[in-house]
């Protein structure tokens, strides 16, 4: 147990699941596991875990932001020996060329924030993902003939649709970097997997898009993403 943490270590698979919002990982329990329980419920952060083909799965709650994930991400690795975390989330699209469900696999994550300064006192705002875990995702698409689009995101401290200048923050990217879409976590766990010496990887569904004015609601949000969801649990049986 750990203060945000109320499972047991038995409790909790090598293989984790992490979208931002509880209530998606119970939707994900509810409708993808086989024999669920719910192992965590301190703040509200549910987890549960359960079985998707035979295979354990945990799905944690992580909630919103680099520190929330920087917490759960770090508990999970380092007190409960789990071995990947797979974030499921959603973010915003920055390119014309993505439209609202497409599903992305992150490569690298920006940010320019100071996470990494904060955590082990290094000057890093970019970040990849495991490669091995990505490649596993990439067959497990192709398998169920599920569209991947793959790209470099920004993990942003605000959420953009408060920004008083998006256009601002836009001009600013570093342009080598490509970023098509932000959203608010993916940095503290590619960060925290490598600093650990643990496995990562981020699925995205687009939900908004900056071009294109284009939204979903929370319910759709909830229920909805299910393409990344089902890449998300086919990878895990792939994962050693």
């Amino acid at each position: 147990m750990t203060p945000h943490i109320n499972a047991k270590e038995e409790d909790i698979a090598k293989i984790v699941l992490a979208p931002g919002d509880p209530l998606r990982a119970k939707y994900i329990a509810e409708n993808f596991l086989e024999d669920y329980k719910l192992v965590n419920t301190v703040r509200n952060i549910l987890a549960y875990t359960g079985t998707y083909k035979g295979k354990e799965v945990t799905v944690f709650s992580t909630g919103m932001g680099m520190p929330s994930m920087g917490i759960y991400c770090y508990e999970l690795y380092k007190f409960y020996n789990v071995e990947t975390i797979i974030r499921i989330g959603s973010c915003g699209a920055y390119t014309e060329n993505l439209n609202i469900f497409d599903t992305i696999l992150v490569n690298s994550s920006y940010t320019e924030g100071n996470f990494a300064k904060a955590l082990n006192n290094k000057d890093c705002h970019l970040i990849d993902a495991s490669e091995n875990i990505n490649n596993i995702i990439k067959n497990s698409a192709n398998k169920n003939h599920i569209k991947l689009v793959e790209g470099n995101v920004l993990c942003s401290e605000c959420f953009d649709y408060y920004i008083e200048d998006i256009n601002v923050l836009l001009n600013r990217l570093p342009k080598e970097f490509n970023i098509t879409a932000a959203e608010m976590e993916s940095f503290a766990l590619f960060y925290t997997a490598k600093y650990l010496n643990k496995k990562a990887a981020c699925l995205l569904t687009v939900v908004d898009s900056h071009y294109k004015k284009q939204e979903i609601s929370a319910e759709e949000r909830e229920k909805s993403l299910n393409d990344m969801i089902l890449v998300a649990l086919e990878s895990c049986l792939s994962i050693k």
